[in-house]
Formats: C-alpha cells, structure tokens, sequence
C-alpha cells in the first residue's frame, strides 16, 4: 500500500459532516431532530400526485436534457420575471441541477483555478468549504458576528485583493437568519463592478423571509453579467428528497459551470423536474402561506427557547435559530450538543462547524424550526428541563 493517504490533501478535515452526526444520534437515542434542515411532512399533496403522473405518463424517466427539461426551465424563467422583473432565456441562461449543493460544486469547479481567493459569509453552510477546497481555491472568510450578523462592508472591502475571483453570498443566511438588505447588496454590487468580481448567490431560501424582502443581487445595476443565482425546491415545497435545483444567470456563465455540471450527476431527477415545474407555477397564495406558517414556528420556538434560558438571535429568515449557550452556564457548543439528547431529548447543531475559526461560534447552536408544531412544542416543552 502506498504511504500517501488515500484521501486528497484538499479534502483534509473534511470528515463525515455534524448533519450525518446528530441525526445518528437521534436515532440511537430517540431524540427530536431539530439538528437537520428537513421538513417532517410533504410538500404539496398535487404536486407529489404531479411526480407520480410524469412517471405513469413515462416523462423523465429515461435521461432527462443535460439543461433540464423545457418545462421546468420555462417556469424558472417565468418565476423570475414574476417575482423579481428578471429576465432569463429559458434555453440559454437556465441550468438545472442536482439541488443547489450541485449548482454550488459546479459553480466553483468551473469558475475557479487554483491560487484564487473567495470571500464567503462564516459562518457558512460547510459544502461551502468543501466546493472551494476541491477546485484548488482559497477560503477567505468575512465573520458575521451576533447580535444582528451583519455583515461588515468595509471589512468586505479590505478582504478583497488581487487574487479575488469570487463573492460566494448567501441570504437569506444558513444559519444566522440574516437577510442583506437593499442598502449592503448595493454596496456589495458596487465593490463586484469596481474589481471585476463575480458573484455566486446562494438563494434557496428566498421565499422564507419574515422580516424584510428578498432581492436577488442579479437585480442590481452591473451585476447581471456576473451573478450566479443559485435556488431550489427543496426548501421552498419540501420536497427535499427530490434534490431538484437551479441557476440563472447570463448565457456564458451558464455555459461554463454546464461544462462542469455535465461531469457530475449529468442529469438527475427526471419525473421530479415537471412536478417542480407545477410547483413554481402555484398561486402566490401558496408562497405566502408557507412563509406565515414557518414564521409562526419561528416565534414558537424562539420563545421557548428564550423561555429554556437561551439567548435567542431571532432570524430575519431561513426555517434554523442560532442561539448562544453561555446564559445556560455552558462554554462549548459541541459538548453541549452531544449531551443534549441524553439529558432532555432534543438534538440540535453546533454553530463552530461552520467556522473557519470554531472560537468564533463556540457557543452558538443552531435549531432547525422546520417541523410539526406539535413536535416543537413537544420540544420546547423538553428543553425546559434545562
């Protein structure tokens, strides 16, 4: 056997991901799981029934068009236009993909060489580190720090150099809940125009947003030609089996991470693609509700969680709460989180995983708020033991 390690050197301390590991652990120890982003009930009953047509009607189940199938891009298109005044030509300037994780792997391998640097909002959503590590770029994170986890524009400033490549952003923000607002993306826009940077936005939570409003960077004077708009359905319909996912963006983007995505999953999810394309294309009714309804467990949860002796940083959207241990007389979020579910049946996420420099988030923990409500009353009532 050779003496060099078997894994890659730029997959180094990338082991099995805290997601993998607390949901283990509510399965050994029959904990709630408030730990991994996933809904705990389906998405809308007519479109699974869409799902289950395409497959009797033989749609999408041999190998779907690399792009997409024409439907869904038409109605990704389509939302875009409806809900943002975006333009998008369905076959040159949409590309599907295997949920926004791909569309984030695919994004970085195309866009990236080694030796460039990316700025990223920390704490980050750790495929995030993955993707830039396995296109032989450079991490550099700008630290969203509690109470409001805005971000600092002129730190942002400072970080760039000439070896920038990429702003990799995300808002509504996993896990802090924070939303940029119109002010910090024009001034994020305005620094992208000024050094040439391109942008890849993660907004896959963009219909979950209470406090504030979403506005796709892509929108914004300048940033047209140089914005990856990255969202998916999992969040939005949970469906997130499904793993259905998409970027817009300008003709030679698209086809530059197509290049890469092409050499990854190719295509995936065939039936599931014209059941999305159903889904985009429900009333607004439907996105509002959802929105109402997430933003009620929201309020149930921080307030139990308040009332459990957390301090609670209320998030602005996304469907996860960061909180802070310390009131608890706790200073480590990891041991905190792995003892959890023995002392009061609950399992949440430690925030560090999502640092770069774990100090930075020690004692934040992130809950996922995305379930029944009687599952988190059920918790909030267990979390008072504490």
């Amino acid at each position: 056997m050779q003496d060099r390690p078997l894994l890659n050197r730029r997959l180094e301390g990338f082991g099995t991901t805290i997601f993998a590991e607390m949901s283990n652990l509510a399965q050994r120890t029959g904990a709630i799981n408030l730990g991994q982003g996933f809904p705990d009930t389906d998405g809308p009953p007519q479109i699974a029934e869409a799902a289950v047509r395409a497959i009797r009607d033989g749609r999408g189940n041999q190998y779907p068009p690399g792009n997409g199938v024409p439907e869904l891009r038409q109605a990704i298109a389509e939302h875009q236009q409806r809900r943002y005044g975006l333009s998008f030509d369905p076959d040159s300037e949409v590309l599907v993909t295997a949920g926004a994780t791909e569309a984030i792997a695919a994004s970085m391998l195309a866009l990236l060489e080694p030796g460039d640097e990316v700025i990223a909002f920390e704490p980050f959503y750790d495929s995030y580190a993955a993707c830039i590590a396995m296109a032989g770029a450079t991490r550099v994170p700008l630290t969203l720090r509690a109470p409001d986890f805005r971000p600092d524009l002129d730190a942002l400033a400072d970080a760039v150099t000439s070896r920038t490549r990429l702003l990799l952003l995300n808002s509504p923000h996993n896990p802090t809940g924070m939303v940029l607002t119109r002010d910090e993306l024009a001034a994020i826009a305005d620094l992208a125009v000024a050094r040439d940077l391109l942008v890849v936005t993660d907004e896959v939570y963009e219909h979950l947003v209470f406090d504030g409003e979403h506005l796709p960077l892509s929108a914004l004077p300048g940033m047209g030609d140089r914005t990856v708009c990255i969202s998916s359905a999992g969040k939005t319909f949970s469906f997130t089996g499904w793993k259905v996912g998409w970027m817009t963006a300008a003709a030679d983007l698209i086809a530059a991470v197509r290049t890469a995505k092409q050499f990854l999953t190719y295509v995936n999810a065939g039936p599931f693609q014209y059941a999305i394309a159903e889904a985009l294309r429900l009333p607004d009714a439907y996105f509002a509700e959802f929105c109402r309804d997430l933003q009620s467990k929201r309020d149930l949860l921080s307030a139990g969680l308040a009332a459990a002796g957390f301090e609670v940083y209320r998030p602005q959207g996304t469907y996860f709460i960061t909180t802070d241990v310390t009131p608890l007389g706790e200073t480590d979020g990891f041991a905190f989180c792995r003892s959890l579910p023995e002392r009061c049946g609950v399992v949440a996420v430690p925030n560090a995983v999502f640092y770069d420099s774990p100090e930075s988030g020690r004692t934040q923990v992130r809950f996922a708020f995305c379930k029944r409500n009687q599952v988190l009353q059920e918790a909030v009532d267990r979390l008072g033991a504490l």
